[in-house]
Order: C-alpha cells, then sequence, then structure tokens
C-alpha cells in the first residue's frame, strides 16, 4: 500500500513540474550562440549575466564556447542577453566588451579575443 502511494504522489509531482514548465515556455525561443571565455570561473560569470529569473537563461559550455540561450521572448531579446553578457566582460560575435571590463577579467579568464570588425 506504501509503495502504491509513493508512485502516485511521484507521478503527481511529475505532471505538476511538466505542467508549470510548459506554462512558462509559452513565449519562449532558444538559440546557440558563440561566447568567447576560458574556464569554470568564466562560466559561472557568463551564466550568471545571461540569467534573469522568468526572463532568461543562459547554459555555457566551456569546451566548445558555445550557450544555449533561452529567453522568454515578451520580455527581452537575444540581443539583450548578449550586451549584459559582453557588459560581464565576454564577447560574442554580436557584440564585444570594453576593452576596460575585458582587462579587469580574471587572468585565466582573459580568451583569445576575435578580431574588432570595422563599421565603415
Amino acid at each position: 500500500m506504501k509503495f502504491s502511494i509513493k508512485i502516485v504522489a511521484f507521478l503527481c509531482a511529475v505532471f505538476f513540474f511538466a505542467h508549470n514548465g510548459i506554462g512558462q515556455t509559452k513565449n519562449s525561443k532558444v538559440e546557440t550562440i558563440k561566447i568567447y571565455g576560458n574556464c569554470g570561473m568564466c562560466k559561472k560569470i557568463i551564466e550568471k549575466a545571461g540569467t534573469q529569473k522568468g526572463v532568461s537563461k543562459t547554459i555555457w559550455d566551456a569546451d566548445t564556447d558555445m550557450a544555449t540561450i533561452t529567453i522568454d521572448s515578451k520580455k527581452t531579446t537575444f540581443d539583450d542577453v548578449l550586451k549584459k553578457i559582453a557588459e560581464a566582460g565576454y564577447d560574442s560575435d554580436k557584440f564585444r566588451a570594453t576593452d576596460e571590463v575585458y582587462n579587469d577579467l580574471h587572468g585565466c579568464c582573459q580568451y583569445e579575443r576575435p578580431t574588432k570588425k570595422d563599421n565603415g
């Protein structure tokens, strides 16, 4: 009998979390974007800068330099998230961190930066 109650409770919990997840992702969009960095410390900073509860979630892979960014498209844009990550010191192909912020990164976090693009 106890086993049956545990199974029912587990199934109810799974349904509850699955249902809530679907409701929260109604306006979600996902992109995989290159963000330059090096290490675990970079990962922590990039993910913190690119994640805002209920608005965006960023997961960065240090091996590939690729970030999976999920946004609520009614609350933000990918550009807004990438700008926040650049403000933390990390370049993407679309936004470049200022030299001052980049230079303030810990030594192990100073990655090989992509070449600046001319706007002319």
